[in-house]
């Protein structure tokens, strides 16, 4: 007796540990609980190493190991985001999918899943080409551009697919009352994802050779399709009102244009592509500022993008614990901005000064503004949404931050390559980072009329309307 009685005051005791330490745990509810959601949440940790690879490890090896222009590489980085803008309109197809099984996310999920798997299948021999080694010197140049490109193509696709389609189901299996706090744990456990994965990958590649880099990027490529057959393995459950024949009531056309007639959409749309585009311009030079200028290894860069991930996990904790108690969301999405003008600063200062420390410093700064920012950019634009457009929002959210990196990173690229024509590489890279300094004042200037004054109470747009 005494120790069942003591094994269940355990129990309890960490279940209350859970909604005070890890954030978005009370997004659990009576039918869809924390295990179940933890494994659906699967699908963000295949994201989340995915990004890993394309934002960290791969435009490392391609521009310090390989020897790529670093404005090709920021085009091929950027190539997965020309698709972002069609977020909404994947989101829209899934809310209103027909088909005899009687799904709706499930087929865009897997069909997003095996899109990754096929990009990252082909991408290190298409890297290998592109760079001219060993016996691919021989191949035409545009071989191996396509091929890049087909396989950046690929991945970028089905990673916005699984996303936006997964993020979908995770709103459906949630009570309405518990959505925000589920999409929330959805971006934390992305973030969560790409830390594990930044480790693994740096350990992986300590060594570095051509047969190491193929090796594991294809294991990426398995890890993604196991990782998301777990996370939809019995969660999405069928419906006869599915099937074929039955009637959407909306035109994507229709739908876009009632989410458009909020209360300055524009401007928060505005808001969150020029921060967004403040804190992504970077993405693909910190790993090869760390290798040229501070001679970092490719096993330290890449854990450095480890530091980024967990300085947005931190932030993401900290916005869930202040909105929980009705903080305004564009005023903890301006303190985001705020915090990344100084990690800015920190990572300018650390080329002259030679300082890893203070270059580790201000990444892990910039991860925490972000973190910052997009919680509280997302969590104003759900609460801006209609219950029955919530999809939509996220989706018109997600489209527009994804543009806005696609953007900053292939601008940031050609102007670290134009500037280093005529300057040093230390001077183009203090450039970019010059830009994103600017970049954060003006979200702060777009931001300012949508700050809601000290001590208003919160009131939804569509309950004023």
């Amino acid at each position: 007796m005494t120790k069942t009685k003591s094994r269940s005051s355990v129990a309890h005791v960490l279940a209350s540990m859970g909604p005070r330490f890890l954030p978005f745990a009370d997004a659990a509810s009576d039918d869809l609980p924390l295990s179940r959601l933890l494994r659906l949440s699967l699908f963000q940790i295949s994201v989340g190493m995915a990004m890993v690879m394309l934002v960290g490890t791969l435009n490392r090896v391609m521009i310090v190991e390989l020897q790529v222009p670093a404005a090709l590489v920021s085009l091929m980085v950027a190539l997965p985001l020309l698709v972002a803008p069609f977020r909404a309109l994947i989101g829209f197809r899934s809310d209103n999918h027909r088909s005899q099984l009687g799904w709706r996310r499930v087929p865009y999920i897997w069909m997003g899943s095996l899109l990754q798997f096929g990009g990252f299948s082909i991408m290190p021999f298409a890297l290998l080409v592109l760079a001219g080694a060993g016996q691919s010197s021989q191949a035409p140049a545009w071989v191996g551009m396509v091929g890049a490109a087909g396989a950046f193509m690929l991945v970028g696709i089905g990673m916005h697919t699984v996303q936006t389609a997964g993020l979908a189901l995770a709103t459906d299996l949630a009570p309405p009352e518990r959505q925000p706090q589920v999409v929330g744990l959805m971006y934390v456990m992305q973030l969560v994802g790409m830390i594990g994965s930044a480790l693994m990958l740096g350990h992986l590649l300590r060594d570095y050779s051509p047969g190491q880099l193929i090796r594991v990027v294809q294991a990426v490529a398995v890890m993604t399709l196991v990782l998301n057959v777990i996370a939809l393995w019995k969660q999405e459950p069928r419906s006869r009102l599915r099937k074929p024949g039955t009637p959407i009531e909306h035109t994507f056309a229709q739908a876009w244009q009632l989410f458009c007639q909020g209360p300055n959409t524009l401007r928060r749309l505005l808001a969150v592509g020029l921060g967004t585009m403040a804190f992504t311009m970077e993405d693909v030079l910190l790993e090869p500022y760390g290798g040229e200028i501070l001679s970092l290894s490719v096993s330290t860069t890449t854990l450095l993008t480890a530091n980024l991930a967990l300085g947005g996990l931190i932030g993401f904790a900290w916005a869930s614990r202040v909105l929980s108690r009705g903080a305004d969301a564009y005023r903890m999405a301006s303190w985001g901005a705020w915090v990344g003008v100084p990690a800015f600063v920190a990572v300018i200062a650390s080329g002259p000064l030679a300082s890893a420390p203070l270059f580790a410093l201000g990444i892990f700064l910039i991860g925490l503004g972000g973190g910052l920012f997009a919680h509280g950019t997302l969590t104003a634009t759900m609460q801006m949404a209609p219950p029955e457009q919530t999809g939509l929002a996220m989706g018109a959210w997600g489209a527009v931050q994804a543009t806005a990196a696609g953007l900053g990173m292939a601008l940031g690229g050609m102007v670290r390559d134009g500037v280093a024509l005529g300057s040093s590489s230390v001077m183009a890279y203090s450039v970019v980072y010059g830009l994103e300094i600017l970049l954060l004042a003006l979200t702060l200037w777009a931001m300012a009329p949508l700050i809601r004054p000290t001590g208003a109470s919160v009131r939804s747009p569509l309950n004023s309307a």
